[in-house]
């Protein structure tokens, strides 16, 4: 399998992967320093891009879940 985006429940996005790249809007690679790579969700990280878990703290509640046989298209 190659790389999978988990979107966990009223927490971060979680890429698992071999080889992830997080880019800046300028194209410039962060440092990566775990794996697998939480991604923010919240707002609310000091580590943004990063999730630093503050998530919990704050009470983040997620509005998204995947329906099975939804018409709802990417956004492109």
């Amino acid at each position: 399998m190659g790389t999978v985006i988990r979107v966990r429940e009223n927490g971060p996005y979680r890429i698992e992967g071999e080889d992830v790249t997080v880019l800046d809007w300028n194209g410039n690679p962060y440092t990566i320093t775990r794996y697998p790579v939480a991604l923010c969700r919240c707002g609310a990280s000091t580590t943004k891009p990063f999730c630093d878990g503050t998530h919990s703290k704050i009470g983040f509640q997620a509005a998204e879940a995947a329906v099975p046989g939804s018409e709802d298209k990417p956004a492109i």
